[in-house]
C-alpha cells in the first residue's frame, strides 16, 4: 500500500484550473520530489494534501485513509505536517519551545491541570523536554535549545522549522522549498539532514524544490508540475533528462 496516493485532484478558483487531474503515488520510506516553473501550482498541491483548500475533484489518500478535504487538524493527525517556503516559526519563543509546540498532539493534560500546577502537569512537562531535547540533538541543535528561535542563523531556523514537524511524528512530511535562501554550505547541510531524517526514521517525505542540485542529489522519483498539470513523472535522473521537462523547466 502506498503512503500517499492522489488521483484526478482538482481545483478551480474562478474558473480557472490552478490544478488539474493531478495524480501521485509516493511509496512508505521513499524521498519524493516536486517541481516546475514559479505559478505552476506546486504550493497549491501541498495546501490540497494539508486541508488549506478543499479540492474540486479528486481523492487523496494517506496510508490508505481517504483524507480528501478534510480539516488541517485533521489531516495533521491523521500524519501529515509540513513546512512553508517562508519560515514559520515561533520567533519569541525559545527552540526548545517551538519543538514542544509540535509535541502537543501527543502529550496532553486538562487545562485545570495545567492552570493548578497538579502533579501531572510536571510529569508531561519534563516527558516533553526530554523529548524535545532529542528531536534537537539529531539535528544537531540542542545548543541552541535556550535561544528565542527568531535569533538563529537563516539555516539553522529552516532546520527547526523541519525539527518541529518531525515533533508530530507524522507519516508524511512535506517541505515547501526548504532550501530557498540558503548558501551552498548550508544546502549541502540541508541535503545531508533530509537523507538522515528520511533514513533514521524511515520517513517519507515529498519536496518542493527549485535547487536542481537538492532534487537531483536526493530525490529518487520527481514529478514535473507545468500549469496545474502533470508533464513528466518517474525516476529522477530520467525525468530531468526529458526534452519536455528541459524546456518547460529548464528553459533550454
Amino acid at each position: 500500500m502506498a503512503m500517499l496516493e492522489v488521483n484526478n485532484l482538482s481545483i478551480q478558483f474562478g474558473g480557472l484550473h490552478a490544478v488539474d487531474n493531478f495524480h501521485l503515488k509516493i511509496e512508505k520510506g521513499e524521498l519524493y520530489g516536486l517541481i516546475g516553473p514559479n505559478g505552476a501550482g506546486k504550493t497549491t498541491v501541498f495546501n490540497l494534501l494539508t486541508g488549506v483548500y478543499k479540492p474540486t475533484e479528486g481523492i487523496i489518500r494517506l496510508d490508505g485513509q481517504d483524507i480528501t478535504g478534510k480539516s488541517i487538524i485533521d489531516i495533521n493527525k491523521a500524519g501529515i505536517a509540513r513546512t512553508f517556503q517562508n519560515i514559520r516559526l515561533f520567533k519569541d519563543m525559545t527552540v526548545l519551545d517551538n519543538v514542544k509546540a509540535g509535541l502537543h498532539n501527543h502529550y496532553k493534560y486538562s487545562t485545570l491541570t495545567g492552570i493548578l500546577r497538579l502533579p501531572k502537569y510536571f510529569k508531561v512537562e519534563k516527558e516533553m523536554n526530554e523529548r524535545a531535547a532529542e528531536i534537537l540533538k539529531v539535528f544537531n541543535l540542542d545548543q541552541e535549545a535556550n535561544l528565542l528561535a527568531g535569533n538563529l542563523p537563516y539555516g539553522k531556523q529552516r532546520k527547526l522549522e523541519i525539527a518541529r514537524a518531525r515533533a508530530t511524528d507524522p507519516k508524511l512530511l512535506l517541505l515547501d522549498e526548504p532550501a530557498a535562501g540558503m548558501n551552498p554550505n548550508e544546502t549541502q547541510e540541508l541535503m545531508d539532514t533530509i537523507r538522515f531524517v528520511r533514513d533514521h526514521f524511515n520517513m517519507t517525505i515529498l519536496l518542493i524544490e527549485h535547487d536542481m542540485k537538492l532534487v537531483g542529489g536526493i530525490c529518487e522519483e520527481l514529478t514535473v508540475l507545468n500549469f496545474g498539470q502533470v508533464l513528466c513523472q518517474g525516476e529522477t535522473a530520467k525525468v530531468l533528462k526529458d526534452p519536455a521537462v528541459v524546456t518547460a523547466y529548464l528553459g533550454e
